[in-house]
C-alpha cells in the first residue's frame, strides 16, 4: 500500500490548487467560498466548452475529451438515453500523485466537473473508482457534505494495482469483476459502468472542467499557450505535485522543488521516456514540446534521476516491478515480462554483451502481444533506458559496473519487488518476426485468452504464424492470404481456449 502524502506547489496563478495554501483540504463550504457556484450546461455547450479549451484526458493518451462526450451523446442516443459518468481516479503508479492530491485536498471540484458533465448528459450514476483507503475516506466525506440532491455520486475502492487503473479494468472493478483489462477493445462510449454507454476520463481532467465551467472559456485561455492552454498538475520526484501553466520550462518546474536534472529525467511515468541533459535544457511543459523528443506528459509524473545512483539498477528495480504487476491473462505478458526483468539483471550482474541482446530479445518478444498496453509500455521502459544509458549497460554488462550503488531513487511500493521468474530459452530466428502481406482478412489473437497451446503453429505455415520464444503466437494480428484462409479457419476452430478469430 503507498501512503506517501503529496507536497504541494504551483507556479501562480493557481486554480486547482486554490485555497490549499491556507487549509489543508476543502470542505464544502470552503469549496464554494474559494470557488463559487457551478454553472449549468446542455450537453452541445458541453461538447463546445471541451473543444475550445482543447480540454485533453490527463491520465495518459491525452484523448480530447469533447469527442468522448459527443460518442457517448450518440450511443446514449441509440439507448432511449440512458449513460453514466465515471471518474478513473485509481492512480496505480507509485510515481504519480496528482490525483490523490486532488481527491485528497479538494475533491469537490472533481465531484463538480463528474456531475456537470453526467447533468449535460442526462446520466444515471456518477461512480468515483480510488485505490487508496486515504483517498475513499476523503471522497466519501465530500459526497456526504453535498447530500442526497442531484444525480447519485458513489467512491468505489478498486485493487491498487498498474494495470487496474486501465478504462476496462476500471469499469471491471467497479462491477465487482476483476480489476483487470478487457481482452478485446471495447469503447466505454459504447458499453460501459452497467452496460451504458460511459463517459470516462481521469480526476484532473474532470477538475479541470469544473474550473472551465466557472471563468469560461477567454479566461481559461489566458493561461498558459494559446495553442495547449491552462495549467496541468505534475508529480515531481515522486512527492511534489506542482500546478504550472503550460509553457513553463522543465528546467524551471525542477528548480522549484528543488531538484535537479541529474543524469537524465524520466518523463511520463514508467510507460515514459528518459531526458538527455541536452533535450531537459530545450524542453517545455506541453505536448507538442515534449513530442519533437519522442516522449509525452502522459501522467504527469517527472522524475529526475540524481548523480549517485546506478540508472541500471534502477531499470531493474522497475522492470522487476513492473513484470509482477501484470494481470496474468496474457501469457507474453505474464511469462515474458518476468523474464525481460531477470535479462536485465543479467547484465547487472555482468552477463557479457548477449545479456544485452537477451534484453532486447524479450523487448521484441512482447510488443504488441497483450490485452492492454502494460507490455508495450514496459517494453517501452526498457527501451528508453537502453537509449538513455548505454554506457552504463555495457558497463555492467563487460563485469566492470558504473560504480554507483543503487540507492532506490525511483519511488516503488514497500512491498513491491518479488523475484523474478526464470527466463525462458532464447530462439534468436523468433526475435524479429513480422506478418507477411497478404490480402485484407487478418487472424487475431485474443490475449486474455491465449493459453499457448501451440496447435495453431501446427496448422498454419510460418509466413502466418510462428510462436515466440516463449511458446504463445509472435504477433497479435497476422494477415491471411486468400490460399491459406481454409487453413486459418481450422486453426480457429482448434483452438483450446477460443482465443482466435479472423477479421475483415
Amino acid at each position: 500500500m503507498i501512503t506517501t502524502k503529496p507536497r504541494l506547489a504551483c507556479v501562480d496563478p493557481p486554480r486547482l490548487l486554490a485555497g490549499l495554501d491556507e487549509v489543508y483540504r476543502l470542505d464544502r463550504v470552503g469549496h464554494l467560498t474559494v470557488h463559487g457556484t457551478m454553472p449549468a450546461l446542455r450537453a452541445d455547450e458541453l461538447v463546445a466548452l471541451a473543444e475550445n479549451i482543447d480540454l485533453r484526458g490527463r491520465g495518459g493518451a491525452g484523448f480530447p475529451f469533447a469527442t468522448k462526450v459527443q460518442a457517448v451523446v450518440e450511443s446514449a442516443g441509440r439507448r432511449e438515453g440512458r449513460c453514466a459518468v465515471v471518474v478513473n481516479g485509481s492512480e496505480g503508479e507509485p510515481g504519480c500523485l496528482k490525483d490523490t492530491a486532488l481527491l485528497l485536498h479538494t475533491p469537490h471540484l472533481v465531484i463538480d466537473g463528474a456531475v456537470l458533465a453526467a447533468e449535460a448528459l442526462g446520466a444515471e450514476e456518477v461512480a468515483i473508482a480510488v485505490h487508496r483507503a486515504d483517498v475513499e475516506e476523503s471522497v466519501a466525506a465530500a459526497i456526504a457534505e453535498r447530500g442526497p440532491s442531484g444525480v447519485p455520486v458513489s467512491v468505489n475502492r478498486t485493487p491498487d494495482r498498474f494495470v487496474a487503473g486501465e478504462g476496462g479494468a476500471v469499469i471491471n472493478g467497479i462491477s465487482g469483476a476483476p480489476a483487470i483489462p478487457n481482452g478485446r477493445k471495447i469503447r466505454t462510449s459504447d458499453s460501459g459502468l452497467s452496460g451504458l454507454p460511459t463517459l470516462l476520463s481521469n480526476t484532473e481532467t474532470f477538475a479541470q472542467l469544473a474550473v472551465a465551467a466557472r471563468m469560461g472559456a477567454l479566461p481559461y485561455r489566458s493561461v498558459g499557450l494559446p495553442t495547449e492552454p491552462g495549467t496541468t498538475l505534475l508529480t515531481v520526484g515522486g512527492k511534489y505535485v506542482m500546478e504550472t501553466p503550460t509553457g513553463v520550462p522543465l528546467t524551471y518546474v525542477l528548480e522549484l522543488c528543488g531538484l535537479t536534472p541529474g543524469q537524465a529525467v524520466l518523463v511520463g511515468g514508467y510507460h515514459g521516456k528518459w531526458l538527455d541533459p541536452r533535450s531537459i535544457n530545450a524542453a517545455t511543459i506541453s505536448r507538442e514540446s515534449m513530442k519533437k523528443y519522442g516522449a509525452r506528459l502522459g501522467a504527469g509524473a517527472v522524475l529526475p534521476i540524481p548523480e549517485n545512483t546506478c540508472p541500471l539498477g534502477e531499470t531493474a528495480r522497475v522492470a522487476r516491478w513492473l513484470a509482477a504487476e501484470t494481470a496474468g491473462q496474457c501469457g507474453p505478458c505474464f511469462i515474458g515480462l518476468p523474464a525481460l526483468a531477470d535479462a536485465i539483471g543479467q547484465v547487472e550482474r555482468g552477463g557479457g554483451q548477449s545479456s544485452i541482446d537477451n534484453v532486447r530479445a524479450y523487448v521484441n518478444s512482447v510488443r504488441g502481444r497483450g490485452a492492454c498496453s502494460h507490455p508495450d509500455g514496459t517494453a517501452g521502459f526498457v527501451t528508453t533506458a537502453l537509449d538513455a544509458f548505454p554506457e552504463e549497460f555495457e558497463a555492467h554488462a563487460l563485469g566492470a559496473g558504473c560504480g554507483r550503488p543503487t540507492v532506490g531513487i525511483l519511488p516503488l511500493p514497500e512491498d513491491a519487488l518479488p523475484p523474478a521468474l526464470p527466463p525462458a530459452p532464447l530462439n534468436p530466428a523468433a526475435r524479429d518476426e513480422r506478418p507477411q502481406r497478404g490480402p485484407m482478412e487478418k487472424l487475431l489473437v485474443d490475449w486474455s485468452l491465449c493459453q499457448g497451446h501451440g496447435l495453431c503453429a501446427d496448422i498454419l505455415p510460418p509466413e502466418v504464424l510462428t510462436l515466440g520464444i516463449d511458446g504463445y503466437p509472435a504477433s497479435a494480428k497476422m494477415e491471411v492470404p486468400r490460399q491459406l484462409r481454409a487453413q486459418a479457419v481450422r486453426a480457429v476452430r482448434r483452438c483450446p481456449a477460443l482465443a482466435l478469430r479472423i477479421e475483415e
